[in-house]
């Protein structure tokens, strides 16, 4: 772990008269280093700049209003991926080369890329509510953490409510649920849970893809959705492939009440794109939306305001960059709490294994950070790094996006035997790979 130093060399200046000024006290303070894997250019931008815009405000709003994390400031860099996963490994190795505390590949197929190289070079990865679900196991992914919810959590709350809207699971038989995916490790990794879900509960799953260089040309997977007549639509997309997505909706005519998008679908300049006829659609969602918390509004009044943020005040508060935040305050709080398990200020990353290992954001602590409400009570420990945590529903009234739920839990019953398996199908697939070696921290 590099340790930065900001230091005022001592000096004395020599007067006319021989009378030299007492020397200067060597000033240092003392940071950690924590790299953001973004991208603000390329297909993905429209979905990749408020994520980035929220993560990066958060951490530097503590470093104005706090001095950082207990007087430790966060030197807060980013290393732009365009969602390439080549080129989200380069930052992973410059982020390893610079000290990193932690790593936020912001793309599934980077997570599955540096998951391997995580235990050797002990940096924990955190792909929050993305990524291989079955890192959830922290037994067998100790340097993994994707908490708040998996996508496995996710596929199972989308059928859950789906179920709920047509008055019990039993009533899912001989329904058809369509999956329009972005075709990639993101859009393919929830249908293992929900092929087995539509066997288990007797609903027809069928699948459109949508290659990566196709996202604003879905002209054909849509007239085949008309062709097809799904009772359901369920979205995972992500960039310029959710207006696309919404538009073609619109466009058709499918009611968008049965229109429903993961929580990465859910941007509104996503809904937007639909115009009137967006009205109704639907996503998960998992952290607050508007600028109404006391933390948004320090990083309005110190860094919006004076011009420290990239975002623009418009977009304030907004799904995505919301989004952003949450996931810096997770990044914040493990440095607390690996300060706290450490004894130490300046941690390393093996540290900040120990802290997001070891979370625990209840109501007390959000009301604490100015975050009251903004997300459900989120805790890790060394058996589970993600948590199953609850979820809710929004849907687009035209304008902006409003609670169209209660918060609920994912299906777990369901989820977690699939992500032991899975987890040890990877091991299988990947042997040898390594037992757990570290220790639980108490």
């Amino acid at each position: 772990m590099r340790l930065h130093k900001l230091t005022a060399a001592a000096f004395a200046l020599g007067l006319s008269a021989g009378i030299a000024l007492p020397t200067l006290p060597a000033m240092a303070e003392d940071s950690v280093y924590i790299q953001l894997a973004t991208y603000r250019t390329g297909p993905f931008a429209g979905s990749g700049i408020p994520v980035a815009n929220g993560m990066a405000d958060y951490l530097n709003m503590l470093n104005e209003r706090d001095g950082g994390v207990n007087g430790v400031k966060i030197v807060v860099e980013e290393c732009e991926t365009g969602y390439d996963t080549q080129k989200g490994v380069e930052c992973y190795e410059q982020a390893k080369s610079k000290g990193t505390l932690v790593f936020n590949p912001y793309s599934t197929g980077i997570t599955l890329q540096v998951i391997p190289k995580a235990s050797v070079d002990k940096i924990p990865v955190l792909s929050m509510a993305y990524g291989l679900s079955a890192a959830a196991d922290g037994n067998t992914f100790p340097w993994v953490f994707n908490p708040p919810v998996t996508y496995w959590d996710g596929a199972s709350g989308i059928i859950k409510h789906i179920a709920e809207q047509e008055g019990g699971m039993e009533n899912l038989k001989g329904k058809k649920i369509g999956y329009i995916f972005l075709d990639a490790g993101y859009g393919r990794e929830p249908i293992p849970l929900l092929e087995g879900m539509a066997n288990d509960y007797g609903f027809e799953l069928v699948q459109y893809p949508v290659p990566g260089k196709e996202m604003q040309n879905q002209a054909s997977q849509w007239l085949n959705v008309r062709r097809d007549r799904p009772d359901y639509m369920v979205m995972w997309g992500w960039g310029a492939m959710n207006p696309t997505a919404v538009k073609e909706a619109a466009k058709i005519r499918f009611p968008m009440d049965k229109f429903i998008g993961i929580w990465w679908s859910g941007g509104e300049d996503d809904a937007r794109a639909g115009g009137e006829g967006a009205k109704g659609y639907k996503t998960l969602n998992f952290n607050g939306v508007g600028t109404d918390f006391p933390a948004i509004q320090d990083i309005k009044t110190l860094l919006v305001d004076t011009g420290k943020s990239q975002v623009d005040p418009e977009k304030l508060g907004e799904n995505l960059y919301n989004r952003g935040v949450m996931n810096a305050v997770l990044m914040a709080e493990a440095i607390r709490v690996a300060q706290e398990k450490t004894g130490k200020t300046v941690i390393t990353s093996e540290d900040m294994r120990i802290g997001l290992e070891n979370l625990n954001i209840d109501d007390a602590r959000l009301a604490e950070i100015g975050l009251s409400g903004f997300m459900s009570p989120l805790s890790t420990n060394c058996e589970e790094h993600s948590g199953h945590h609850a979820m809710y529903v929004q849907q687009w009234n035209g304008e902006a996006w409003e609670k169209a739920s209660d918060w609920f839990e994912p299906m777990t019953d369901k989820v977690k035997p699939l992500l032991a398996a899975a987890a040890e199908e990877y091991k299988t697939s990947n042997a040898p790979w390594p037992e757990r070696a570290e220790a639980c921290a108490n």
